[in-house]
């Protein structure tokens, strides 16, 4: 008693405390193959789906609630709306990388290197520097001289794919939704996103263009703040956004509030329940806890709670 075990509370993992612990034996027990693992309960365990609890024995052919069991040791990040935020994402969207277990950034300009720095610590608090670094030039055909911002955090490396969409890839990603919670934090995107695929237009116009070949999120940024936007034409060219400084006084901008934090609950398929029993030989030794706050508990990732 009084050991923590892990538990789902909505969309995020969480502690719970033991406070009774049960053992009986028994003769029977489940199987419960899931599309991650299979794991061996008691046949009336109560085990989370969609629709409530339901016991294993009857389980098949729905789906469980869930989370990675081998991410649950990770450090959470409290990642703060505002500029910052916003700003990170926009420069992560047009010359980031998501890797599986980390965020980076490698451009030429040191100013670029140090603002996206700053501001992914200020959203998140990691320690974040500059490293100088070299690129390949396929247009000088030589190296050139550069800096990397890079963080390791499997945490934010998944927060930033649901804030895409799920697929990060620069032609793949969707607009990231989440920096539209207020002007402030959208404004900071658009400087962060223009930073690394845009420009100030060098005439008598006071706008800045952004250029990229993934149309729908070029679409949605446009509708946003109240733009034309018309595709290139040319297969494999990019298009273009142009974001006139006075766009919001179009009165386009709608706040949105999606969450900052990540999701980390997710629904597998049950394929099979199989009931196993013993005969003659020495039974299971199954055990059953009570706990505090939250009832429930992971198995395999899985979330359960103790039979009613």
């Amino acid at each position: 008693m009084g050991s923590k075990l892990w538990a789902l509370d909505g969309t995020r993992t969480v502690h719970t405390t033991v406070i009774e612990v049960t053992a009986v034996k028994a003769r029977e027990v489940a199987d419960v193959v899931t599309d991650r693992v299979t794991f061996t309960v008691a046949p009336d365990q109560l085990l989370g789906t969609p629709d409530g609890w339901v016991h294993a024995r009857d389980a098949r052919e729905t789906v469980l609630a869930w989370t990675h069991a081998r991410k649950l040791r990770r450090d959470r990040l409290t990642i703060l709306p505002g500029y910052e935020f916003g700003y990170f994402v926009g420069a992560t969207c047009a010359d980031g990388t998501v890797g599986k277990n980390c965020v980076s950034l490698v451009v030429n300009e040191e100013d670029f290197a140090t603002r996206y720095a700053e501001c992914l610590t200020k959203a998140t608090g990691l320690p974040a520097r500059l490293e100088p670094v070299t690129r390949p030039s396929g247009f000088l055909q030589r190296d050139l001289p550069g800096f990397r911002v890079r963080v390791v955090s499997s945490y934010l490396a998944d927060a930033m794919r649901q804030y895409v969409g799920g697929d990060a890839h620069h032609m793949r990603q969707r607009f990231p939704r989440v920096v539209l919670r207020d002007e402030v934090t959208f404004a900071g995107f658009l400087d962060g996103y223009v930073d690394g695929d845009g420009h100030r237009i060098q005439k008598h116009w006071d706008a800045r263009v952004v250029v990229s070949g993934n149309v729908p999120f070029l679409r949605d940024l446009a509708a946003i703040i109240g733009a034309r936007f018309t595709p290139n034409p040319t297969p494999g060219r990019a298009s273009r956004v142009y974001i006139s400084d006075r766009w919001a006084r179009r009165g386009t901008f709608q706040a949105e509030h999606h969450p900052l934090e990540l999701d980390e609950s997710n629904w597998v398929e049950v394929r099979d329940v199989q009931l196993r029993k013993v005969e003659g030989a020495k039974p299971f030794t199954l055990y059953s806890y009570r706990l505090n706050p939250h009832p429930g508990f992971l198995v395999n990732g899985h979330l359960a709670r103790q039979p009613w």
